[in-house]
């Protein structure tokens, strides 16, 4: 059987990585499963620090839209696959370790906040981040509200309904990537963010962590629990329904709404 996302433990660092690096690491109901398990893993090794990296040209191309296409339901696996997604955010966001996401390519769709649920962001200066529900005719899941605590709200309105796009640059400047370095020395930065976390006192770095994020989001499954209602509703619209055949299809969607 294929393993999707890959864990090792070692010297109080668990390391997930996304595995399914060929078809871009989409994200459906067998990968989250594995990455839920990994993060479980974490916890139960005590890991002080949690590196989110992934194989391939992208961190991730987002939700598996073949599969909603091929579901008897799609609003019920749409429900499913984003309480499964949720899980995992909400316990990074909960954890007691420092996870540090290293992103390479695109993190796209879900693949964005599930990025930024880490504490510590480093990207390559090659990187697009962009949310994309919209042009599927679908309302952002992943996390993707939690984002305004660190972008603004117009910001992330402008990611979701407009489309836009923030390279790695753009996402520095506005706080949500720690580091931007070539392709080549992001594996290397890492390891250098990795080593510093590693050699500093774990209970500061989790209380520090606990005290901002209790600030920034005070009670984020809410507002996790809020978008898996809006895109299991939504997928089952004309719009929605739409939106997933046209991607499909490779054509530009026409939307009646």
């Amino acid at each position: 059987m294929t393993t999707l996302v890959r864990y090792e433990y070692a010297d109080g660092v668990a390391r997930i990585t996304l595995a399914d690096g060929d078809r871009g690491n989409p994200i459906n109901l067998a990968s989250v499963a594995e990455l839920h398990a990994a993060v479980r893993s974490a916890t139960r090794d005590g890991a002080r620090v949690i590196v989110l990296a992934a194989e391939g040209r992208f961190f991730s191309v987002g939700g598996d839209l073949g599969s909603f296409a091929g579901a008897d339901d799609v609003s019920i696996l749409l429900d499913d696959l984003a309480e499964a997604l949720h899980r995992v955010v909400s316990e990074l966001i909960r954890s007691s370790a420092i996870v540090v996401s290293v992103v390479q390519g695109a993190a796209a769709g879900a693949g964005f906040p599930l990025a930024a649920a880490a504490d510590i962001v480093v990207a390559a200066d090659s990187v697009k981040f962009s949310l994309a529900y919209g042009k599927v005719g679908l309302t952002p899941d992943g996390g993707s509200s939690l984002l305004v605590s660190t972008l603004g709200l117009h910001r992330v309105l402008r990611l979701a309904i407009l489309g836009d796009a923030l390279t790695a640059q753009e996402a520095h400047a506005a706080g949500l990537v720690a580091r931007v370095v070539p392709a080549d020395e992001l594996t290397a930065t890492a390891d250098k963010i990795v080593a510093t976390l590693a050699a500093g006192s774990g209970a500061a770095q989790a209380g520090a962590k606990r005290l901002l994020r209790d600030i920034a989001a005070p009670a984020p499954e809410a507002a996790l629990r809020k978008e898996s209602l809006s895109i299991s509703a939504q997928a089952v619209t004309p719009d929605g329904r739409e939106g997933v055949a046209a991607f499909l299809e490779k054509r530009a969607p026409r939307f009646n709404s």
